[in-house]
């Protein structure tokens, strides 16, 4: 096995991760200024900071039908080239609907590669270390988390509010153009998914791509599972509804949606006005967003080496299980007033426990599950239902931390994650160490 070759390509692949975490994260800094500058009410804030998902999750319902018939990597670089006029746009934008807009063509692009990133790694990546390759996407969107909070930290320092408020988001969202460039140049040295031409007839192309990623005598056995899996596959959405299937379409909604139901999203996007409301200042507050990134990132790293050490499962089953401690601290904290320190603290822990669980598990599972002939379009039904639970939070989280208070909207959070924890233990399987054809079997055994 040619590892560096494989770990290059998955690593660009992941870089729709970092677009990704970028683009999440970017409207921590700006909606702040934003509502100052367009005088926006909590609903309209919320709007403000969902209008790029609504192209998320357009973008992803359409990427699987385009990357089945396109390829994956054609897709994808489509995906880069809407990020970048995105960023320019929504830098330019003159009143609330140009900026709207301007970042719902950005998140068609984000949509997309949501599902394409980590689909490619899964369709390239050899079964002994697939888990922590399709995670890399998961550590890309967490850097792309860091990178924006550290460039919009440094971008509110260079002026004072009324600076911000007129000029800085707006270099906040213009320097998106950089990292989609990064993707856009990279995607034009790597392969095609190899799955996905052996589906398209390009045999011999798949078997070099194969062997490079598997080694000459693992190759065609690899290569003859994929042919063996493709003959008794229709390439149907209907399908994926027959028995023992309809399980892994539930499986892979459910774990979708719930991952972002149970209170990321709320953090990442509100971060600074959540401590600003616990009591820290302005500058303060940005801090405490930064720090939040480092501990992502450092507990993302931990599931990268967990994942295909302890399983899919056992990190699920006790990520989850600290979330809904974190969770009901985070109520706590804000039911008895303990600010400062102590939210931190909590939060924190949330942002550990989520990062070695249902940060990465889930790209993992949900791209490992579904048939080979249509994984793009199983992929897609999943990544929307994800794309709608980040949508739900998103527009919700202002208008619930205004009318419900912190307390009770985390506490809600939490009683999300105590309905993922049970569905964890009865229903989801562990994919470790076993090829995507394997996986695929199992549900039809059942």
């Amino acid at each position: 096995m040619n590892k560096s070759f494989v770990l290059r390509v998955s690593t660009v692949a992941a870089i729709g991760g970092l677009l990704f975490g970028y683009d999440t994260a970017v409207i921590a800094g700006v909606v702040g200024y934003l509502q100052a500058r367009f005088h926006l009410s909590s609903v309209m804030v919320g709007w403000a900071a969902s209008s790029a998902i609504w192209g998320c999750v357009i973008g992803a319902m359409l990427a699987g039908y385009l990357s089945d018939r396109m390829g994956r990597k054609k897709v994808l670089v489509i995906t880069a080239i809407l990020f970048f006029i995105s960023s320019i746009a929504a830098a330019l934008a003159g009143d609330l609907t140009q900026f709207i807009l301007a970042r719902l063509i950005g998140g068609l692009g984000i949509g997309a590669a949501s599902m394409l990133s980590p689909l490619y790694i899964s369709e390239i990546a050899p079964a002994r270390n697939r888990g922590r390759l399709v995670s890399l996407y998961q550590l890309a969107i967490v850097l792309g988390i860091n990178l924006i909070y550290f460039v919009n930290l440094r971008i509110a320092a260079l002026g004072d509010e009324a600076w911000n408020v007129e000029w800085g988001w707006r270099y906040m969202l213009a320097s998106g153009m950089l990292p989609a460039v990064l993707f856009l140049v990279l995607l034009f040295f790597v392969p095609e998914s190899p799955r996905w031409l052996i589906a398209r007839g390009r045999k011999e192309e798949a078997l070099d791509i194969l062997k490079k990623v598997n080694g000459e005598e693992v190759a065609p056995v690899v290569y003859n599972e994929i042919v063996d899996a493709l003959r008794h596959e229709t390439g149907t959405l209907k399908e994926l509804f027959k028995p023992g299937l309809r399980m892994a379409m539930l499986v892979g909604a459910f774990l979708a949606l719930f991952s972002q139901i149970t209170g990321i999203n709320a953090i990442i996007y509100y971060a600074p006005e959540i401590f600003k409301s616990a009591g820290f200042g302005a500058e303060s507050a940005f801090m405490q967003t930064v720090i939040i990134g480092v501990v992502n990132t450092l507990f993302t790293f931990l599931a990268i080496w967990l994942i295909d050490k302890a399983g899919r499962r056992a990190l699920l089953l006790w990520g989850v299980t600290g979330m809904i401690v974190c969770l009901l601290a985070v109520g706590l904290c804000y039911h008895y007033h303990f600010g400062g320190a102590w939210l931190l603290i909590c939060i924190l822990g949330y942002i550990a426990s989520f990062a070695c669980s249902l940060g990465p598990v889930p790209w993992v599972i949900i791209s490992e599950i579904f048939p080979t002939k249509n994984r793009g379009v199983a992929m897609s039904f999943a990544t929307v239902v994800l794309w709608v639970g980040v949508l739900l939070i998103t527009q919700l989280t202002p208008v619930m931390l205004e009318k419900l208070g912190g307390a009770k909207t985390f506490l809600l959070f939490m009683v999300n994650a105590i309905v993922l924890l049970v569905f964890t233990w009865k229903r989801i399987p562990e994919t470790r160490q076993r090829t995507l054809e394997d996986i695929e079997k199992s549900w039809t055994r059942h």
